[in-house]
């Protein structure tokens, strides 16, 4: 089973709007059309089973819409494994941890940066509590600025694996866009997962290598960041980059079926691990 763990796809309403902010926010053209079906077609070409799509309320009054989006995926296509969104500014946070819980959501995307708070404000610290062992967080590690100066840096993950042990984390961005550097240092060899998304065509080699060779192998995910890239270009690019053979490839994209494969995949309470055993 193969999984594309950082995908996003948009509501046809706001999709155009989504993608100039993101090709503006991050200099990068959108390759993709950011829709669900053109996701899954792509997936498809790349042989990839899954795709986890992420959403981020980026203001309170976004996280119920957000998460019903996330729940209409996951209960809408096979393909998709939808992650729900969560905001400190939302005071029924809780109540949507529930819901998203009930209608069986495994995971919750966080990007700070997006979202207008530190990884670390006072104000998650129940909320990180609330989700340990109840959802995989996948979080937007990285920007621009450096440690110190931006809402999420390696150093703060380890921080925050070390308090919260049962949350099951994947830093985003291969430990942090832009901050390779810094995972070498703070972040490179802890059981913290990361992925691939957003990465490969920035970082330098030796910086890449060095990152794979100490992290574990078993906790690296394949993440595309569709539709900023395409699934199966980045599958491609993975192997070249770090000369991985056939088996090697398929380990890491296959990582990920631990984390998701015992968890709700739809809001009936049928399991993902059934779904996966009638493909």
């Amino acid at each position: 089973m193969l999984y594309d763990v950082h995908t996003h796809a948009f509501h046809p309403k706001i999709v155009h709007k989504v993608l100039d902010q993101l090709s503006d926010h991050y200099g990068l053209p959108a390759t993709g059309t950011g829709v669900a079906g053109d996701l899954i077609d792509r997936i498809h070409r790349a042989g990839i089973d899954r795709a986890v799509v992420h959403t981020a309320a980026t203001s309170p009054d976004q996280v119920i819409p957000a998460n019903n989006w996330a729940i209409d995926l996951n209960q809408r296509y096979d393909e998709l494994i939808g992650f729900g969104s969560i905001h400190p500014g939302f005071d029924r946070w809780e109540w949507s941890l529930d819901r998203l819980e009930q209608a069986g959501i495994c995971g919750i995307k966080l990007h700070p940066d997006f979202q207008g708070y530190a990884m670390d404000d006072p104000a998650m610290m129940p909320i990180y509590e609330a989700m340990s062992g109840r959802f995989v967080v996948m979080i937007h590690i990285g920007d621009r600025e450096p440690p110190g100066s931006n809402p999420t840096d390696p150093y703060k993950v380890k921080r925050l694996h070390e308090q919260f042990p049962d949350l099951q984390i994947i830093a985003a961005h291969m430990g942090g866009f832009m901050h390779w550097k810094w995972v070498l240092d703070g972040l490179a060899g802890t059981d913290i997962y990361i992925d691939t998304s957003s990465t490969l065509s920035l970082i330098d080699d030796a910086t890449l290598h060095e990152i794979v060779r100490r992290h574990p192998r078993e906790r690296i995910l394949f993440g595309s960041d569709y539709p900023l890239f395409d699934p199966g270009a980045e599958m491609a690019e993975l192997q070249r980059r770090l000369r991985f053979t056939d088996a090697e490839l398929e380990q890491v994209m296959s990582n990920a079926h631990t984390l998701f494969c015992t968890r709700n995949r739809v809001g009936n309470g049928q399991r993902l691990e059934n779904i996966v055993q009638k493909m």
